[in-house]
């Protein structure tokens, strides 16, 4: 999710700098009033000083998807730029967080409210929508259910399909990273005479029914991979069969160390490429939805510019270890920790840094450094 945003603003200062590659960088993003009534109020003066708060939120609507079932969030992840705008950190949020979502009027069919998992918030905001609306108002009561859990009103909002970064890898041609926990996939497998096969049956929520006959799993196991734009695909949607049954948490991890991969691989071999810079800035724009917040692009590439992949801080919600409840209604929901709500309100208040210093657990370890391909 953060690979798109951070693309853009890294990008508008690379060669040099140039105005004509900030103007290719800024005019590639698909812009649209995401945040709605989440965002600060509009008499509110918004300029680009200060620490800056961006929700960043994945969709991964699959192939063949039955058009009538809700569209969940499936990546929910809070990057927080401290006031000095050197580095960044990344806080994901499980998507089983048990959260009370406000009431909603969509214009088609409003929601009452209630406690449920905060990746509904998106579905009842955009059920009964389709296109940009659906996304706008999906994203719209996701943001305010993250503004009354935290009290944190985001600057700026993206939003993303999954498919969306295999074009991005697509471009880059594949994307090195360590596999830090054996991770067999639900997804995808061949069968006996080679040829693609799903190995596991999906049930329309997600979750896995049984096991197909004949059909052999794509396996990533522990280590070093170059990842093909399909296996990185799959890699970072898994959470089912992981060697560590860390479910949701390792999928977590996963998308953050796969987010720093691609972050370096960008840096170091795609944004000096002429050849290459314009494809991955095509990919990220055909892809991303952006609210600036009020806040043109430019303003936003110069400011983060001193971001570099080396300075993001990738943060686990609760430890990384497993907070469940069976909750009448919802089913099995995690529970942030009183720790955790510290870790969402120090990056309101912005002092991440400190409480990174008294958790250091808590950082999200990236495995050893990927050699150079």
């Amino acid at each position: 999710m953060a690979v798109g945003t951070t693309l853009m603003t890294l990008s508008g200062v690379a060669l040099g700098g140039s105005a004509y590659l900030l103007h290719a960088a800024t005019g590639q993003v698909t812009r649209q009033n995401l945040l709605g009534t989440a965002a600060a109020p509009s008499e509110q003066h918004r300029t680009i000083t200060g620490a800056k708060n961006i929700l960043l939120v994945g969709v991964d609507t699959r192939p063949n998807q039955d058009p009538s079932q809700l569209t969940r969030a499936d990546s929910i992840i809070l990057l927080h730029i401290p006031a000095d705008h050197t580095q960044a950190y990344l806080v994901s949020l499980p998507r089983d967080s048990l959260v009370t979502i406000p009431a909603y009027d969509n214009g088609a069919t409003p929601f009452r409210g209630g406690q449920n998992k905060i990746n509904s918030a998106f579905a009842f905001g955009s059920r009964g929508l389709t296109g940009s609306a659906a996304l706008s108002h999906g994203f719209e009561l996701l943001a305010l259910t993250v503004r009354d859990l935290t009290g944190i009103t985001p600057d700026a909002g993206a939003i993303i399909d999954f498919q969306g970064f295999k074009q991005i890898v697509q471009v880059l041609g594949q994307v090195c990273m360590y596999v830090d926990e054996t991770t067999t996939s639900i997804h995808v497998g061949h069968d006996a005479a080679g040829k693609p096969a799903a190995p596991y049956a999906i049930n329309p929520d997600g979750t896995v029914n049984h096991r197909i006959p004949g059909v052999t799993p794509n396996v990533y196991t522990k280590g070093q991979h170059c990842l093909d734009p399909a296996q990185a695909l799959d890699f970072v949607r898994q959470r089912d069969l992981l060697a560590n049954h860390d479910f949701d948490y390792g999928r977590q991890r996963h998308q953050q160390q796969f987010v720093k991969a691609v972050l370096a691989q960008v840096v170091s071999k795609g944004l000096d490429s002429p050849t290459k810079l314009p494809g991955l800035l095509s990919a990220v724009g055909r892809t991303m939805t952006v609210d600036d917040g009020g806040i043109p692009l430019a303003d936003w590439a110069f400011a983060m510019r001193g971001v570099k992949p080396d300075a993001i801080t990738t943060l686990k919600t609760n430890g990384g270890t497993f907070n469940s409840r069976t909750v009448p209604g919802v089913g099995s929901a995690e529970i942030l920790s009183p720790t955790s709500m510290q870790l969402l309100h120090a990056v309101r208040d912005d002092t991440v840094a400190a409480f990174v210093a008294a958790h250091p657990t808590w950082v999200a370890e990236s495995g050893p450094a990927s050699p150079a391909h």
